[in-house]
């Protein structure tokens, strides 16, 4: 869909609607779910000369990239910041500039683009190494040799990473063989968890608590979560913050105008019902009104988990066997999102391009297991984003009004009694129980952002069952699989599977986030051409 600024309701829905009649027989390669990995592996493979066809069962493309439009505001529902934008030659700018023929812009946020409260204090993570570090002296005067320890430790991981990828990309087998020695050269906190690394080289407990700050944007707190995650997270953003100009639909609208290009397409209201085997070879998808859509390759975007359980049927299980890996991996947590519209704009309120990272203390281990455990109603963090405020072009689209969005976790459980009812329409205990969260967050918002609360015009939130129903996640996990050590040891996590014609791309073939899912699409289409055919889409990840 061309953009079409005096209709952003209509901007922000991007796709073609399905229709039986409007796809071929044939395809070279048939991409299930249009989250970044799939996109981005779509429009690579079009670009190599390939027949390529996106389908997305919601009603516009982009998974958690999309925005959606309600109340005369706009908001993201995933895309609250990214890293690694500012320069050309990072590998994230090289895939987007590549995928949207550079037609996708970015904007810097603040130079300081995550504040961290714990409790009464505040803590800035400042853009540029040398800025980091001497902000964070301000409050740690005599912090400097561990910060510039853990710094080192950062970069270990982030240098270990093409180690970790390239295996991946060769046959099970050799990726076997290979296997232990790439271990062998990685550091050794390559796979500990980040309290075990952060103990030895930051004795501070609360400049710990600051360091791991941002375990937000990978849903497990120190003690459970993979170093190596962290410091894809903590490096990422240390050059600074930065938002797609136009707003986070404007990811998937580049890419999709750069795949119709090609000569692809990403349909949506596309609902797959089942991957179809024949001889033991993938061969295409069957849909949910029975059309047959036959494809040389299938690459599912959809998760590891939801694939299986939804969209294979017993031969192709039966090829994979990744059942009996279920038990090292599992769902990451749930959350909630509180998307605020404000009768006046960001410059009037004051509002920042900073994320607030806002935790009840310095212990993030200690908050989630209470949480967890129901011993406290505190969330363990909340997290608050002024998207409108970032985006440049805002005031061009949405003059006089300002979006504010909340991001918190929550239980699952919570939501069991409400299993099976419709979107929309589950009932009067449903709306009063979804109203008393938003009071809390409200609660929390007005804490730090005292201006908001007489400017505010509208809101709503979404719970787990919302995530559940868009993007078919079985526990409305935001984040597929959990990002502990473990996960990183599945050699089985990889985007060319046992099953011949049957691909995975998206967050749990590499990491959440856009980046890793963007990363994972480029492994994809490289997986689906062959190492000596892929050249030109293999150099993305190098440099």
């Amino acid at each position: 869909m061309s953009e079409n600024k005096n209709n952003p309701a209509q901007y922000v829905r991007i796709g073609t609607r399905y229709r039986a009649n409007r796809v071929d027989e044939q395809y070279d390669t048939v991409i299930i779910g249009s989250g970044i990995g799939g996109l981005v592996a779509g429009t690579l493979l079009a670009e190599q000369g390939q027949k390529v066809l996106i389908l997305e069962q919601h009603y516009t493309a982009g998974g958690f990239t999309h925005s959606y439009f309600n109340k005369g505001y706009e908001w993201d529902v995933g895309v609250h910041y990214i890293g690694d934008m500012g320069h050309p030659r990072t590998t994230l700018r090289r895939i987007f500039d590549r995928v949207s023929r550079e037609q996708l812009k970015w904007a810097p946020m603040d130079p300081v683009y995550d504040r961290i409260i714990l409790g009464d204090s505040a803590y800035d993570l400042h853009a540029g190494e040398a800025e980091f570090k001497a902000a964070l002296l301000d409050h740690f005067p005599d912090q400097g040799p561990a910060i510039d320890e853990y710094l080192q430790r950062i970069k270990a991981c982030k240098r270990a990473m093409p180690g970790f990828v390239m295996p991946r990309l060769m046959p099970e087998l050799v990726g076997k063989l290979t296997g232990p020695l790439a271990r062998l050269r990685r550091p050794a906190d390559f796979n500990r968890t980040t309290a075990e690394v952060m103990a030895e080289c930051v004795p501070d407990p609360t400049l710990r608590a600051v360091l791991t700050g941002q375990w937000g944007d990978y849903g497990l707190p120190p003690a459970q979560s993979s170093f190596m995650m962290h410091a894809l997270v903590a490096s990422h953003y240390m050059r600074g913050g930065y938002y797609p100009v136009g707003g986070a639909s404007r990811i998937a609208a580049t890419i999709v105008d750069t795949l119709r290009q090609y000569g692809g397409d990403a349909m949506v209201y596309a609902d797959v019902d089942k991957v179809l085997t024949e001889n033991g070879k993938a061969t295409g998808v069957r849909m949910k009104d029975g059309h047959v859509i036959r494809a040389r390759h299938v690459i599912s975007n959809a998760g590891v988990l939801s694939t299986w359980h939804n969209l294979l049927e017993d031969e192709a299980r039966q090829a994979l066997g990744w059942d009996k890996h279920f038990e090292k991996v599992r769902p990451s947590m749930g959350h909630l999102g509180l998307y605020i519209g404000l009768n006046q704009d960001a410059e009037t309120l004051g509002l920042p391009k900073t994320n607030l990272w806002i935790y009840p203390g310095a212990d993030h281990d200690v908050q989630v297991s209470d949480f967890v455990q129901r011993n406290t109603d505190d969330f363990p963090v909340v997290y608050i984003s002024f998207p409108s405020a970032k985006d440049p072009d805002w005031n061009n689209r949405f003059p006089g009004k300002a979006t504010i969005e909340i991001v918190a976790p929550t239980h699952w459980e919570e939501y069991a009694r409400w299993l099976g009812t419709p979107w929309g329409k589950r009932g009067e205990d449903y709306e009063a129980f979804k109203a008393r969260l938003s009071e809390r967050l409200l609660e929390v918002l007005f804490r730090h952002v005292p201006q908001a609360r007489d400017a505010i015009d509208y809101h709503e939130l979404s719970t787990p069952l919302s995530t559940q129903y868009f993007c078919r996640y079985d526990q409305g996990e935001i984040y597929g699989l959990d990002h502990t050590p473990q996960r990183f040891e599945q050699g089985w996590l990889r985007p060319k599977t046992r099953l011949p014609g049957f691909y995975m791309a998206g967050q749990d073939v590499m990491t959440a986030g856009v980046g890793g899912a963007a990363i994972s699409g480029v492994l994809a289409a490289v997986s689906v051409l062959g190492l000596n055919r892929a050249g030109s889409v293999l150099k993305l990840l190098g440099g």
